[in-house]
């Protein structure tokens, strides 16, 4: 052992054999002073010692080598602190006391300052930090630099108030390892997102002493505001500390302990806790789902409300609060008027019982009362619903905005008596947003108060109504339709799983002519018959193609739908307003999956996608995921795990390629919308002039044929205005793309890009401007706090002065943010616009041209009957003409009438885009055994027809009686016997048995082709006959329609006859 080394003053001198085995047993990083000193003894005597002090500890170790320590302790144990003449200093901790007498005046201010500074870091200068005692003596210059008053302090300067620092003391205090994690997540996370929420769940996996010690931390410090803990069992320890925090903090607002098994006595204590702090600032409490005791909840109750902010949020949901609770809750909030001007959010849910008997008059007396209660939750507690209304009507009408009385009852002796103030105050009330009723027996009276009272409030809009499971049936179904659509402040409805079924039919007309419904909610609605169901899927997409459609998001959650509900998938893929739909749990299985990816391609408006629980396979998910490599809108799906699960079993690989391309197509979404233009203007070329142009091709044919006919017979000012017609149908197939063409050209260099280019300089110079001006204000900052630096920095080479010389934006980054960001924005906005415009004009123009080319058809139409005195007699070619191409001309008023219409309703919606046909294989997948589709609609309203009938108004569908143009002409002779089916009577188009003359009377009156043109026109149809039967020779797999409509016979054929544009079918007669 080396000899200790002794100065002139007769101290320790710390040599460096001493400080290397020092640094052996102290870390050296936390090592700030080293010095010798006389510790006092018992005796009265005095003992050499070397004094080391880190950052949060003071150590005495014996002067020798290698030294050990005899005494250490944390500052934080220091109960006093006394300096005395001679350089001599007292210590007074919880267990001893130490009398230190140091070499110079410099050492003692050097360890008091040290230790003061230390111990106003851990306390933030709170008042409950312990006093430290000096002497009369001032400390000197160099000891103030470590004070945290002091101007130079670097208290300001703290990530989130210090709390690593005051973590680290504790841990070292408790004699815990410090775990750097929770200071990094602190000084990192917390700090940078300026977030002043504690949340214990972001350490719970640490052990329950170092959440305690965590919470430890926040009693003293001043930037977090909140405690936040939920679903997080804690201890005891933790507990206590909650409780110390409480009654310490001077910051903390808000505590979360929400389903944190805490013992019953914690309200109690937590009480005690609150009346030691008379500087707390807690105003909100949740402590749900915790099971707590009456009493104390009502102490604590009383407590808060002393404090200086009041209670603004209290939270005590499913805490086994009794009726007796209640009343004890309701005097402590009748006691002040703190509460009526300061309660905003109560939540007294999920209590059964607490509010079923004569005690819950004492809560009402609250509510009556005047306050300013703006969230009020009182679901499940057997409330009697329709006695609330009295009280909510007298003191809750101007704030109140979010309501919940779900899980409730209507008492129905009494309910008559309160329905006036049940509609009162729906229509008083000024500032709701959202109500729930739900899972509740709502009575048909009860909802019409409810309806018409919101009917007659002009003060609300936007609300979110939820009476979902409320067994509405049909009798809640008529009074939605009656009143529904006069409630114009309704923006989301919920009625889900409310037995409507088959009343659908009339609410979702209903809902069709509400102005301002933005959300919707069907779902478990559909337990219905598959005839009945597709009746309602076809209202359904009705609903959601008007024009005047206002709906954004749409849910059929858990309904069933089955195969049949792809008939709402496929209109997704020409609907335009929704953006969200939730199609979760119908069981739509691959081909739902498929249906939805063909919907996902053309479809620019969805935002959002729910789809799960629907038996998708791996196929399925590989659908989607090709379909949103071609969507670029679509930003959100969440996972659907329960298929997912199901698939991964069968195809893992696949399954999880899907999932991959669907996750990376929605990050591609969200980081930039990318939708190309081009495929823009094909699917709104397709939306525009598909239907228009069938209709046209047809009548340009016949207006065509009967130009031809009246060729050198016809007036000559009427065949050249025919012409000139055609001419413009021709010219008007080249109008969409022409008119997208020439918007495209005009605004490649246009104004737009012009003026841009322009901005962008401007923008630089002013940005250098800009930065100019805070340079200099930095370089004067610079100068004046630091003078004699910044005269050095001057006489480097640049200079200081000369910075805002040389820094500037890059003019690149400025005319990349306005070209390639600013410009594509405007540009889409351009293109919605012109597209808009090229279909106005294109759909004008084209209405025009069908309308003229009717106009013209029939003209020509009455021509051509005039002719018919001469044809009969003429022997040249003409009259042969007439008699080839007289079936083509017969075309009926009611089939152009009804085509025309068609294009004149479309024209003026531009969401009208044609609905993908259901796909044959849904069809044949059909069962057997279910009910025949119901009757074609009428033919008046495009949005009418099934999917599967959009554009195949002239063929017959399956399982339905084919349409004849022809039917009432009188049938040919056969050419040969009939078989056993009677000649007198055959089948009538719906089905019936009408008489063989049916029509003849009719027939006779008409005019009719002479009897010399008769025979030639048999001919001509036998010869068509005889073809066609060539022609099924040859595509055997192919059968006559008849022969699956009506009764199958040998002598029963379906025939076809012109260009396509009607159909004749003959039955079998007896005779030939």
């Amino acid at each position: 052992m080396a000899s200790k080394e002794i100065t002139a003053s007769g101290f320790v001198s710390v040599s460096k054999d001493i400080t290397e085995s020092i640094r052996k047993i102290i870390d050296k990083s936390s090592i700030k002073f080293v010095r010798g000193i006389k510790l006092d003894t018992k005796n009265g005597k005095t003992e050499d010692k070397i004094l080391v002090l880190t950052t949060w500890r003071l150590y005495f170790l014996a002067p020798k080598i290698p030294t050990k320590v005899e005494t250490t302790f944390n500052f934080l144990e220091i109960r006093a602190l006394n300096s005395q003449p001679e350089h001599q200093v007292v210590i007074d901790t919880d267990k001893s006391s130490y009398s230190l007498r140091f070499e110079s005046r410099e050492h003692l201010n050097h360890v008091v300052s040290h230790i003061n500074f230390a111990l106003s870091r851990i306390f933030n200068n709170s008042i409950f930090a312990p006093s430290i005692c000096h002497s009369d003596s001032d400390l000197s210059e160099g000891s103030r630099k470590y004070s945290p008053s002091s101007e130079t302090s670097v208290e300001t300067q703290r990530a989130c108030g210090g709390f690593s620092e005051t973590y680290a003391a504790l841990c070292d205090y408790n004699g815990i390892s410090c775990k750097e994690e929770v200071q990094w997540d602190v000084d990192t996370i917390y700090h940078s997102q300026d977030n002043r929420e504690f949340n214990l769940l972001d350490f719970s996996h640490l052990e329950s002493r170092d959440l305690a010690v965590i919470v430890a931390s926040m009693a003293y410090n001043t930037w977090f505001t909140k405690l936040y803990c939920k679903d997080l069992r804690i201890g005891s320890e933790v507990t206590e500390q909650v409780l110390h925090t409480v009654s310490k903090s001077s910051s903390l607002e808000e505590i979360t302990l929400e389903n944190a098994g805490l013992k019953s006595d914690f309200p109690q204590k937590m009480s005690v806790a609150l009346s030691e702090n008379p500087a707390s600032v807690i105003h909100s409490l949740n402590l749900a789902h915790n099971s707590l005791d009456n009493q104390g909840v009502s102490n604590l109750i009383q407590q808060v409300c002393r404090l200086s902010k009041g209670l603004r949020l209290l939270n005590l949901s499913k805490t086994s609060l009794t009726s007796k609770g209640v009343v004890s809750l309701s005097q402590a909030l009748c006691s002040s008027d703190e509460y009526s001007n300061s309660l905003l959010h109560l939540d007294l849910s999920k209590n059964p019982g607490v509010l079923s008997g004569e005690d819950a008059s004492n809560l009402y007396l609250f509510l009556s009362q005047p306050n300013c209660l703006v969230h009020l939750d009182l679901s499940g507690t057997d409330c009697c619903v329709d006695s609330l209304f009295g009280a909510l009507l007298r003191g809750c009408c101007a704030d109140l905005s979010f309501l919940n009385l779900s899980k409730n009852s209507f008492s129905h002796r009494k309910v008559k008596d309160t329905l006036p103030l049940f509609r009162q105050f729906f229509s008083s009330a000024f500032s709701l947003t959202h109500v729930s009723l739900a899972s509740m027996k709502l009575p048909p009276d009860v909802l019409r108060a409810l309806l018409t009272g919101l009917t007659s409030n002009p003060h609300i809009n936007d609300l979110h109504l939820d009476i979902s499971g409320c067994e509405l049936r049909s009798a809640g179904a008529a009074v939605i339709q009656e009143l529904f659509p006069r409630v114009s402040s309704i923006a989301t409805l919920d009625i889900s799983d409310n037995g409507l079924d088959a009343d659908l039919l009339t609410v979702l007309p209903a809902l069709s002519r509400h102005p301002s419904l933005k959300h919707l909610h069907l779902g478990k609605n559909f337990n219905i018959k598959n005839r009945v169901l597709d009746e309602v899927l076809q209202k359904l997409v009705q609903l959601i193609q008007e024009e005047e459609c206002a709906l954004q998001s749409l849910s059929l959650c858990d309904s069933r739908l089955r195969s049949r509900g792809t008939v709402l998938v496929n209109a997704l893929g020409s609907n335009t307003c929704l953006r969200k739909v939730d199609l979760s749990g119908n069981s739509m299985e691959d081909i739902g999956a498929k249906m939805l990816s063909k919907a996902l391609q053309i479809n620019t408006t969805l935002r959002s996608v729910t789809w799960d629980r629907n038996n998708t396979s791996a196929a399925g998910f590989l659908d989607v995921a090709r379909a949103l490599e071609h969507n670029f809108t679509l930003q959100y799906m969440p996972l659907p795990l329960s298929d997912i699960s199901q698939a991964y079993r069968s195809a893992p690989e696949r399954t999880e390629q899907a999932l991959t391309k669907i996750q990376r197509a929605l990050v591609r979404n969200n980081q930039t919308q990318r939708f190309s233009q081009r495929q823009a203007l094909r699917l709104h070329q397709g939306l525009v002039t598909s239907t228009a142009e069938q209709v046209m091709e047809r009548l340009c044919v016949r207006v065509q044929q009967q130009v031809c006919l009246l060729r050198g017979v016809g007036e000559m000012e009427e065949i050249q205005a025919a012409k000139q017609v055609l001419k413009e149908a021709r010219n008007s197939r080249a109008l969409y793309p022409s008119l997208c063409e020439l918007a495209h050209v005009l605004s490649v260099d246009g104004p737009v890009r012009q003026r841009l280019d322009s901005l962008a300089g401007e923008l630089a110079k002013a940005a250098d401007k800009e930065l100019q001006v805070i340079v200099d204000s930095m370089v004067s900052l610079c100068r004046e706090l630091c003078p004699l630096s910044s005269s050095a920095a001057e006489r480097l080479s640049p200079p200081l002065s000369s910075v805002s010389e040389r820094v500037s934006i890059p003019r690149s980054a400025i005319r990349t943010a306005l070209m390639e960001r600013a410009a594509q924005d405007i540009h889409r906005a351009l293109e919605e616009v012109k597209l808009s415009v090229v279909s106005y004009l294109t759909n004008s123009i084209v209405d025009q041209i069908l309308q003229e080319l009717y106009a013209t058809h029939k003209n020509l139409t009455r021509q051509v009957s005039h002719l018919k005195c001469w044809e009969g007699t003429c022997e040249d070619g003409t009259g042969w003409r007439f008699n080839r191409h007289r079936d083509s001309l017969d075309i009926t008023d009611e089939e152009l009438s009804t085509s025309i219409d068609t294009i004149a309703i479309k024209k003026h919606s531009s969401r009208t885009r044609r609905i993908r046909p259901v796909s044959t294989r849904l069809s044949l997948c059909d069962d057997s055994s279910s009910s025949p589709p119901p009757s074609v609609p009428s033919y008046s309203s495009p949005l009418s027809r099934s999917a599967s009938w959009e554009g195949l108004s002239e063929l017959p569908t399956q399982g339905l009686p084919l349409h004849h143009v022809t039917r009432v002409r009188p049938r040919p002779p056969r050419r040969h016997k009939g078989g056993h089916i009677p000649s007198e009577r055959h089948c009538s188009e719906n089905g019936g048995i009408s008489p063989l003359d049916d029509g003849l009377p009719d027939f006779y009156t008409k005019r009719v082709l002479p009897d010399s043109q008769l025979s030639s026109l048999h001919k001509a149809h036998s010869l068509r006959r005889k073809k066609r039967r060539n022609m099924l020779a040859i595509f055997g797999f192919r059968k006559s329609r008849n022969q699956t409509l009506s009764h199958p016979g040998p002598e029963s054929e379906a025939e076809v006859y012109g260009d396509g544009s009607h159909t004749v079918a003959t039955a079998p007669t007896g005779n030939g």
